[in-house]
């Protein structure tokens, strides 16, 4: 092994978004990837080892074992390998740096210098993209009632909704956390700059990954009654010159929009539709939940962290 790769971990590599960090991976010249004996992966003691032998641990684990392997690394002291969570445990934890590197200008440098980076939800990811742009620009207030709307494909949901729908037991489309406590909120609320709770109805489709999140305006209840214009050229000044975030026309779109065509990429499109003379208009967002919201963006996080060329 070359003296100058960068070595990493991957604590929880056997589930969805560990493969799919792996495959990714896998294209990088530049890291190596270290596994653990199977037989020891919840020995404490072998995942210390483990951690204290890398440059980097990516954290792929429920939310409660993914603060137990940082306690872990914690005892590592000057040791302790660069971590980045893909789990909502540190989301909004102080001492974390969120890891979408597209959130303001800047922040790519910020999590390029940190030791912890939370990986985001891709709910949020969508969401934030979509949102924080308006709220920095003045054009949408930080108490505004906002909405999200949004569905991913059933990849998202886990072992048990995969298994679901691949046998046919599912529904073809189903609404869930109606309860209104979805997990991915405290850090769309946070990082969109929102003082008042959002309110996010998520649903689930019948094909495998692809997102679309949404949310629906009316312009007269945004300070300065904005045009659907001015909401497009702030989300393409914001945005201008990134690598994987893009902003687009609604032309052409025929009102519609579907959610697989990013899949198997670390893209996010962004795109107003609305009518001036309604005085409405939906936010649209488009990603991978697998890419850009979830995978793709850790290996972006990762290259961010290592020093790596973006990709």
């Amino acid at each position: 092994m070359s003296q100058n790769l960068k070595t990493i971990f991957i604590d929880g590599e056997a589930g969805t978004t560990g493969l799919g960090i792996r495959e990714r991976l896998a294209a990088v010249p530049e890291v190596a990837v270290k596994s653990i004996d199977p037989g020891k992966r919840k020995d404490p003691a072998a995942r210390k080892d483990m951690m204290a032998s890398v440059d980097l641990v990516v954290l792929c684990l429920p939310d409660e074992a993914a603060r137990e392997s940082v306690a872990l690394a914690d005892q590592l002291g000057t040791d302790a390998p660069k971590i980045v969570d893909a789990a909502t445990a540190h989301r909004v934890a102080p001492g974390w740096v969120y890891g979408f590197a597209e959130l303001e200008p800047g922040h790519a440098e910020k999590i390029a210098k940190a030791d912890r980076v939370a990986n985001p939800g891709c709910y949020p990811t969508g969401a934030i993209a979509l949102l924080r742009p308006l709220v920095d620009a003045g054009l949408m207030a930080h108490d505004y009632p906002v909405t999200v709307n949004a569905v991913s494909g059933y990849s998202g949901g886990g072992k048990s909704m995969i298994e679901e729908f691949e046998t046919g037991v599912a529904p073809a489309f189903e609404l869930y956390g109606l309860g209104l406590r979805h997990k991915h909120l405290p850090e769309l609320q946070a990082y969109s700059r929102l003082t008042r709770r959002p309110i996010f109805v998520p649903s689930v489709g019948n094909f495998r990954q692809g997102m679309l999140v949404s949310v629906p305006l009316h312009l007269d209840t945004l300070p300065g009654r904005p045009s659907v214009g001015d909401l497009h050229h702030t989300l393409a000044e914001r945005y201008a010159g990134s690598t994987y975030v893009s902003v687009h026309s609604q032309d052409g779109m025929g009102g519609k929009i579907e959610p697989e065509a990013l899949n198997d990429t670390n893209k996010l499109e962004l795109r107003v539709f609305g009518q001036d003379d309604l005085g409405q208009a939906v936010l649209v967002a488009r990603l991978d939940n697998l890419g850009k919201g979830a995978s793709g963006a850790a290996v972006q996080n990762i290259r961010l962290m290592l020093g790596l060329p973006e990709g």
